[in-house]
């Protein structure tokens, strides 16, 4: 059983700093290098170091804290994701799923799966961070958790950008969410059948312009 990696941020500064340590020493930091250098307690960075070494994520042999070990970065693996346009996030709406081109990404920051990007359109989803024409990383499953952000298709092949909260107990409908409350408040969509595409794991967005 893996060991489960519950702050990916950290994780990538690890990625980073080994990196950069590599560079400027053309040798391999120790945990204990890492854990001075990212504030964070020696057994977090051995730790973090054995959970991503199980994954695949590094390569490292060491079997102590604080003794230098070898670490290296694993050679980065790239996946092919289609973008199969666009999912309103508003009221639902009927969809079809036209491939418009394949986006290259690298598995060591998206992790393994089944993915497809879908371009989100409206603003119903802004208060999570997803905004008009964001592009939306979606895991294929048909199952997901209470506070998941899913793609969900209901009973008239509607589809929706929405946050799953959950049946009601008095219609026994699925609830979903939008998640802009300056403009929708508390709204939800009430599902008799819902039926889940996947579930939305990361968001890639441009940075707003800076105005001179």
């Amino acid at each position: 059983m893996k060991t489960r990696i519950k702050n990916p941020e950290l994780m990538n500064r690890i990625i980073d700093y080994v990196g950069e340590y590599y560079r400027n020493n053309r040798t391999s930091p120790s945990s204990g290098n890492i854990a001075k250098a990212l504030g964070i307690a020696k057994t977090t960075a051995y730790n973090y170091l054995c959970a991503m070494n199980e994954n695949g994520m590094i390569s490292y042999n060491g079997s102590e804290i604080g003794k230098l070990s070898k670490i290296e970065l694993s050679k980065t693996e790239y996946f092919s994701c289609p973008l199969v346009g666009s999912v309103k996030c508003g009221d639902p709406e009927v969809e079809e799923e036209n491939v418009e081109m394949y986006i290259s990404l690298p598995r060591v920051i998206f992790g393994n799966g089944d993915f497809y990007i879908l371009r989100a359109s409206g603003d119903s989803m802004v208060d999570v961070g997803i905004d008009d024409g964001d592009l939306v990383l979606i895991k294929k499953q048909h199952h997901c958790e209470v506070g998941d952000i899913v793609v969900a298709l209901d009973e008239n092949n509607e589809n929706t950008l929405k946050t799953y909260i959950g049946i009601d107990k008095k219609s026994g409908m699925a609830l979903l969410k939008y998640e802009n409350k300056s403009v929708y408040g508390d709204k939800t969509i009430p599902v008799k059948q819902l039926t889940i595409q996947g579930v939305a794991v990361n968001v890639i967005s441009e940075l707003p312009c800076k105005s001179k």
